[in-house]
């Protein structure tokens, strides 16, 4: 199944932002997002972060109607954060919806570039291994060889054409989201993202990457864990099993 494109220069756009403890850098990101287009609208999901985000993001969102606020009621992982995200930009009837971290990591400069793709692919990957190059500035080695070779294993094994599919700066029409069966996405972390992006690409939808430049965060901390790879390692698999026989 394959989605009919139509230009997209009228639509609405809401830009996903989930927030644990997120507080320093929410003022910083907000603005620069919505300055980059003035369709972008911003939905921040807060996990009820015990630093206050989830209060400032209500500050903000009252002096400006292009913000939003979901409170969730505990810090329940990235993947479910972001299907309660889709399902309140669905809701509201959103054209386009993207995937963007709270920190410095994903450049809001970047969103004009995923604006004009996405009048042409059905889902616009962020990418930091594009093109033969890795475009990754402040991580540790360790950190790196960690999300590089995950993002080689899962297109090795799922044979999906995507050279960074762990990637969460992504920009997804919303007939993709409503299509691929996210009530059956069982994914939280990496995996998640990795999940998302392999039902798309199963559907027939049609997916480009392009170049972003990734930097590591210079505020807070990162939520990345063993948890979270080990699911990658293994839900790699599940996605393979379960297109083999019909079951994703």
């Amino acid at each position: 199944m394959q989605n009919r494109r139509r230009p997209l220069s009228e639509g609405r756009y809401l830009v996903i932002v989930p927030t644990y403890n997120e507080r320093d850098n929410l003022p910083r990101k907000v603005p620069l997002i919505l300055g980059q287009d003035p369709r972008l609208d911003v939905l921040v999901v807060d996990d009820a972060s015990p630093d206050g985000t989830g209060a400032l993001a209500d500050e903000m969102a009252a002096a400006d109607a292009r913000v939003h606020v979901l409170h969730r009621d505990s810090k329940d992982g990235l993947g479910k954060a972001y299907l309660a995200g889709f399902a309140w930009g669905l809701e509201r009837a959103y054209d386009v919806l993207f995937e963007m971290d709270a920190d410095v990591s994903h450049p809001p400069a970047s969103l004009p570039l995923f604006l004009e793709k996405i009048d042409e692919y059905d889902v616009v990957i962020g990418s930091r291994y594009v093109g033969g190059r890795v475009t990754v500035v402040n991580w540790p080695m360790s950190r790196l060889l960690v999300s590089y070779f995950g993002s080689w294993y899962a297109r090795t094994i799922t044979r999906m054409p995507v050279r960074d599919a762990t990637g969460g700066f992504n920009c997804w029409r919303r007939k993709v989201l409503e299509t691929v069966g996210l009530e059956r996405v069982r994914s939280n972390g990496y995996a998640f993202q990795i999940e998302l992006k392999f039902r798309a690409w199963r559907a027939g939808y049609r997916l480009v990457e392009i170049p972003i430049l990734f930097t590591e965060r210079d505020s807070g901390e990162s939520k990345m864990s063993k948890k979270i790879v080990r699911e990658a390692v293994w839900r790699v698999w599940w996605l393979k099993l379960g297109a083999l026989f019909g079951r994703l």
